[in-house]
């Protein structure tokens, strides 16, 4: 999931990095294929450097280097909803067939079953950044056709009714699990499988999704991290906190 998941990130691009795996990507790729990557972490630093994999957004490698620092407050006003981020990494504990998340309750709202975190700033990535990715392990449970609550909007029930709203942000782009890529059709916005993960059958990835899920007419494959790939995460992660 990391290797591909810094393959998506271009040279140049912003990047709303986060924690966890998608910061791992995100280092990744800006010291493989995207050295002008612009990591821009939610404590308030724009354009860091690390000079080690951090341990979380609020870590000071990220500050030495880094093009700007600035607060919180202005990060979101500015940078987030001013429409300046191309990428954000999300989660949560569910995501339905139109990239909806929910990060709010399971069950219903008044009497859930479990209640989770929130929001934070996810709303606020998913409706102004330009692309949505999430990394997810490939689950039922985090699978579901229609989420429990929208937490942060995806496609909603359909590409239509997204456009319209005139949200800012591009909504979701990519679904990366450990046994595929899944991007969205551009017609109807509904998750559609368009690359397998190396030794992954169709079939596999059905199994775990509980609704009949689209296949793209030109099925890639996924490549496995190469060796160099495979070096340079090694030594962000030395200890093998996330790569386990």
């Amino acid at each position: 999931m990391v290797t591909i998941a810094a393959r998506e990130l271009m040279d140049g691009e912003s990047v709303l990095v986060g924690v966890g795996i998608p910061n791992l990507a995100a280092n990744l790729a800006k010291r493989m294929h995207a050295p002008n990557l612009i990591l821009v972490y939610e404590s308030g630093t724009i354009g860091s450097n690390p000079s080690r994999m951090p341990l979380s957004i609020g870590d000071p490698c990220l500050v030495t280097g880094a093009k700007s620092v600035c607060s919180m407050y202005e990060q979101f006003a500015y940078y987030i909803q001013g429409g300046r981020i191309d990428v954000g990494f999300l989660g949560g504990a569910q995501i339905d067939k139109f990239g909806n998340i929910n990060s709010t309750v399971i069950g219903g709202y008044k009497a859930p079953k479990v209640r989770l975190p929130g929001s934070g700033g996810a709303c606020e990535t998913a409706s102004n950044v330009k692309k949505i990715i999430v990394i997810t392990p490939h689950e039922k449970r985090r699978f579901i056709e229609k989420v429990d609550f929208i937490t942060s909007p995806g496609f909603l029930d359909g590409k239509a009714k997204w456009e319209a709203l005139h949200l800012q942000g591009g909504g979701p782009y990519a679904v990366i699990t450990n046994l595929c890529t899944m991007k969205f059709d551009p017609v109807t916005g509904e998750m559609m499988l368009t690359a397998l993960n190396p030794g992954v059958t169709v079939a596999q990835v059905q199994e775990n999704t509980p609704w009949k899920l689209k296949v793209a007419d030109h099925l890639e494959q996924n490549a496995p991290p190469t060796d160099q790939e495979l070096k340079v995460l090694r030594s962000l992660d030395p200890e093998r906190i996330y790569l386990g």
